[in-house]
């Protein structure tokens, strides 16, 4: 529904006849919707978005300014970086209802609201409002069950593990060979549990409002400690890493989740790029963003990997890797939870001269 909206945002003027059937289509969404023009006044708000935000169907909220109907300055700024570019935005916070007079009170009512803010090509924004009561224990009820999960995996694993060692000291020549892709497949399912609850950990932090240990971080030295990190890998395929910078870019955020972030992107980069080529790293400041590109020397991303790349578990085309390992297919979905939590976001392209390029978007820190 969001993608629709989306696509349909970014048209051309649709005919009158077609823009009154989405919006009837909204009207009857299980979703609150809120279309605002370039002015940043309602033109549309359908009945679920009434009813999530308190506001009867006898108020007459069409041409009045959102903060003047939403009492949300987070909202109003989610909405000003969507126009501006910044991508689609999220923001929670909690609606408060107040008696609409004092002669006639009524209860307060407050509602743990999210909102998702999609702009369009002429400066109008759309809104998606839902409740996060019911999202909030489901989501907590997912993150239990991933977390028991991964637990309760860790002990038979590292007992499979021990066992596998002791073979290999002495192998039998005619094991030798499972013994070694038993070896690797543990590794793996061992990476994917770790990498599992990593993620969740993430996304209580990220449920939480909450980023630990927040600093001042240089990235040109975060990026070359992560590449420490794969210059063994690196080396014996005689990949290099360039970085391409000028002068200092520091973010505010905690130091370890940004290296993993790039740790994961550089690995990506890695794992696609031919034998005796190089990954490239591109620092830049744009207005109040620091831009990390990462690119590599492969074949690009495919038209699915573009649109599904951030997805949990999802792996692209095999035979674009350059290497034997096999990721969890959570590294960019992680490298994604690491950008929301520090406010910024992340896409990816296919660079004009080859090779895939990720883009990781941070605060900058201009203090």
């Amino acid at each position: 529904m969001i993608e629709t909206l989306r696509r349909w945002l970014g048209r051309p003027r649709q005919p009158v006849i077609r823009s009154r059937q989405l919006l009837d289509w909204l009207e009857e969404a299980s979703q609150g919707f809120l279309l605002l023009d370039r002015a940043n006044r309602l033109q549309h708000l359908n009945g679920r978005a009434r009813r999530l935000l308190g506001i009867g169907t006898e108020q007459v909220v069409k041409g009045r300014y959102l903060l003047e109907v939403v009492r949300c300055h987070q909202l109003e700024e989610s909405v000003r970086k969507a126009r501006a570019g910044d991508g689609r935005q999220r923001v929670s916070w909690t609606n408060s209802t107040v008696s609409p007079t004092p002669l006639h009170p009524e209860p307060i009512r407050s509602e743990p609201l999210e909102a998702i803010a999609i702009a369009g090509r002429d400066g109008s924004v759309g809104v998606f409002l839902q409740s996060r009561q019911s999202l909030q224990a489901q989501q907590d009820l997912h993150q239990r069950w991933v977390s028991d999960v991964a637990h309760e995996l860790r002990t038979p694993l590292t007992a499979l593990s021990l066992v596998t060692e002791t073979l290999a000291l002495n192998p039998d020549p005619k094991q030798e060979v499972q013994i070694e892709r038993l070896q690797r497949e543990l590794n793996r399912l061992q990476q994917l549990v770790a990498d599992l609850l990593e993620l969740n950990r993430l996304e209580s932090s990220a449920a939480a409002n909450r980023v630990e240990s927040m600093a001042r971080v240089e990235i040109r030295e975060l990026a070359s400690q992560a590449w420490q990190s794969l210059a063994p890998l690196a080396e014996q395929r005689s990949v290099e890493l360039v970085i391409e910078s000028s002068g200092s870019h520091p973010v505010r955020g905690n130091a370890s989740r940004l290296h993993r972030a790039l740790l994961n992107l550089l690995d990506n980069a890695l794992r696609y790029s031919p034998n005796e080529t190089s990954v490239e790293v591109r620092l830049l400041q744009e207005g109040r963003w620091e831009r990390i590109e990462v690119r590599d020397s492969g074949d690009g991303f495919s038209p699915e990997d573009l649109q599904h790349m951030f997805d949990r578990f999802y792996r692209g085309d095999p035979s674009r890797s350059r290497g034997k390992r096999v990721g969890s297919g959570l590294g960019l979905a992680i490298v994604e939870q690491i950008a929301h939590a520090h406010g910024g976001h992340i896409k990816a392209k296919n660079h004009p001269d080859g090779g895939a390029v990720v883009q990781l978007s941070l605060p900058a820190n201009k203090a």
